[in-house]
């Protein structure tokens, strides 16, 4: 009987420890199926907007419901992600110009899991304007309307080194952030991570969407850390020493950083710095400068520079993924798209020559050729050839003849990979019809083009400035609103800027100070006859899409941008107006000045109330003072 009891009491303790073992064991991992890991947070202060990665490791989608509360004393709104862990520090950022003045994200609570964002909008800004959406599985903060497509892509790569991309503006930002492993998604492991004990507690002059903020040796390479997303431009090759630069446009560098020196090993060194107002450029000095190449990140916030024939693909990532499918998308009549799409998210590095383009895919490990060749057959990337690496994972290949420009884009959740291609055109001479916007770009065909019989003798004294009011006389420019004339509106911020730069000592040559008509020719004739430093021209843009509003900045010459950064970078922090960023154009005015020369587009005469902004005293007086400082600056 005894013995019978005992074991019935056995088994009864067998079941109980096997109940209980079954709590511990498995209930964990279905509360971790639930809960949503934010990996990183990226801001775009051109496109204003947030985006939150979040892990895939849940079946359900991220913030199913938005639930927004709204707060005074201060003014603020909050919003919980329920079931969701920060795996990276708390961020607080703050902005001082802009809709927004406070960005906060942290975690609110731990059991139950709650991260909390808080959104401190300015004192005129309506947090109607705020939306929060859902993206695949991520969220997205939008300060303006946005338009996002269906994969948001960030742009990684680009041919050009200067693109109308490029903005210049000065939002300036304060963060108390410890940059402990931030960037990081997924299974990127210790070669991506960069513990550091440094805290940003200073203001920074942002004049982009990255902040670069820690640099190491790493991983056999430079690990270039910060937050904000990285763009890499094609990399220039220099002699004597050997040395290999890579540029990463809109992107400022903490000033503690600036032409420091790394050794990677004991034969290769690099040094990073502030190229220009909105530029960071790394130098690499090595015998082996060809075998560098930038590798990505999946959120696009790090960037490791290294050598490609030594990498191996286990430092990077953990994580396998799979190649899914291929497509072949016209963005344009100008631009064709090949989109890789994956599994998981990818970490890949990306080697630019003269004649093609790499693109290494470190743990990506399978892929369907015959339907990769299908897809390309036909199409501008039907060169492309994908093929299999030892330790490394896939490599594609992709001849690019001359006439093609190439950019590669990695979309917000890292799992798709795009590659562009667009061709290059001539812009053709066009007529100008009476009631029409001129074009810059040549002379009007039926316009006689003569010298003036008498140019008067300028007096070079300290720094000299040619300005050029567009249009005048016959020639009245774009209309806005069936009465207002871009030769009145550019004829005024002119003179009104000549003012601001005689005040401050400088000599002024103006090409018409009156409603007087000059041919493009003879406003190249006045300026090239003066002796001036610069020539900066003055216009009102005008499109035939009447939401369009904003300012440009064109220039030609590669020493006139420069001139153009600066000019443009004091417009964007001024005038409340969306920043258009730098145009590479050919108006014909800064194509045929030897000096360094710029036009500028104050605004949009097309949009009704822009153009009843730049009727206004006070906005042309703002235009006229903030070209004058870029202006000052530049000479400066």
């Amino acid at each position: 009987m005894e013995s019978m009891n005992l074991s019935v009491i056995r088994k009864i303790l067998t079941i109980f420890s096997i109940f209980f073992l079954a709590i511990f064991t498995f209930t964990p991992n279905v509360f971790a199926s639930d809960v949503f890991k934010l990996t990183s947070a990226n801001f775009d202060t051109s496109g204003a907007f947030v985006i939150l990665t979040a892990g895939d490791n849940s079946e359900k989608p991220i913030l199913q419901q938005v639930k927004t509360v709204t707060l005074d004393n201060p003014r603020r709104l909050y919003f919980d992600i329920d079931s969701a862990i920060l795996t990276f520090p708390k961020r607080e950022w703050s902005f001082k110009s802009g809709n927004i003045k406070e960005f906060k994200i942290s975690q609110f609570s731990n059991d139950p899991p709650i991260t909390r964002v808080v959104i401190y909008p300015a004192d005129n800004y309506d947090v109607k304007n705020i939306n929060i959406v859902r993206f695949k599985n991520n969220i997205i903060i939008k300060f303006k309307n946005l338009q996002l497509q269906n994969n948001y892509f960030q742009n990684t790569y680009r041919d050009e080194h200067t693109s109308a991309s490029d903005f210049y503006e000065y939002a300036t930002v304060m963060s108390n952030e410890s940059v402990e492993n931030i960037g990081m998604a997924g299974q990127i492991q210790n070669a991506f991570n960069q513990a550091t004990e440094s805290i940003i507690k200073k203001d920074l002059k942002l004049n982009s969407k990255y902040y670069l903020n820690s640099v190491s040796v790493k991983g056999g390479g430079l690990l270039i850390n910060g937050f904000g997303s990285t763009t890499i431009e094609r990399p220039l090759i220099l002699t004597n020493p050997s040395r290999i630069v890579f540029d990463i446009p809109n992107a400022v560098v903490n000033p503690s950083l600036r032409n420091k020196e790394f050794q990677i090993n004991q034969t290769d060194k690099a040094r990073i710095g502030q190229f220009s107002v909105n530029k960071a450029r790394v130098t690499i000095t090595s015998e082996n400068v060809h075998d560098y190449v930038p590798v990505f990140s999946n959120d696009g916030q790090a960037i490791i520079l290294a050598n490609h024939s030594k990498i191996d693909s286990t430092a990077f990532c953990d994580e396998v993924s799979d190649a899914i499918s291929y497509n072949v998308d016209k963005e344009n009549s100008l631009t064709d798209s090949l989109i890789l799409s994956f599994t998981k998210p990818v970490v890949h590095g990306i080697d630019r020559n003269a004649n093609n383009f790499d693109i290494y895919l470190y743990n990506v490990m399978k892929y369907n050729e015959a339907e990769f060749k299908n897809t390309i057959t036909n199409s501008i990337f039907s060169s492309a050839k994908i093929s299999l690496m030892p330790k490394i994972g896939l490599k594609m290949s992709l001849p690019v003849n001359s006439g093609l420009t190439l950019s590669s884009y990695t979309s917000v959740d890292g799992k798709n990979i795009k590659i562009s291609l667009k061709r290059s055109i001539q812009p053709q001479a066009t007529k100008t019809q009476p009631n029409q916007k001129q074009q810059h770009y040549f002379p009007p065909v039926n316009e006689t083009v003569n010298k003036p019989d008498v140019l008067t003798p300028y007096q070079k004294y300290g720094k000299t400035v040619v300005l050029d009011a567009g249009h005048g006389g016959k020639d009245v420019g774009a209309i806005g609103g069936g009465k207002y004339y871009e030769k009145d509106i550019t004829l005024d911020i002119t003179q009104k800027v000549k003012s601001i730069l005689e005040k401050n000592g400088y000599t002024v040559i103006m090409t018409r100070s009156d409603d007087t008509y000059l041919s493009l020719q003879e406003r190249v004739d006045i300026s090239e006859n003066s002796n001036a430093d610069i020539f900066v021209s003055i216009h009102v843009n005008s499109s035939t899409n009447p939401a369009v509003t904003g300012l440009e900045t064109h220039y030609y010459h590669q020493e006139s941008i420069d001139l153009a950064q600066s000019v443009h970078s004091s417009l964007a922090s001024s005038i409340d107006s969306p920043n258009r960023g730098l145009f590479k154009s050919k108006f014909y005015v800064i194509n045929h000045t030897t000096r360094p020369a710029i036009l500028v587009e104050t605004g949009f005469i097309s949009n009704s109330s822009e153009c009843s902004d730049l009727n206004t005293q006070k906005r042309r007086q703002l235009t006229a003072q903030a070209i004058a400082d870029g202006i000052k600056n530049y000479l400066k």
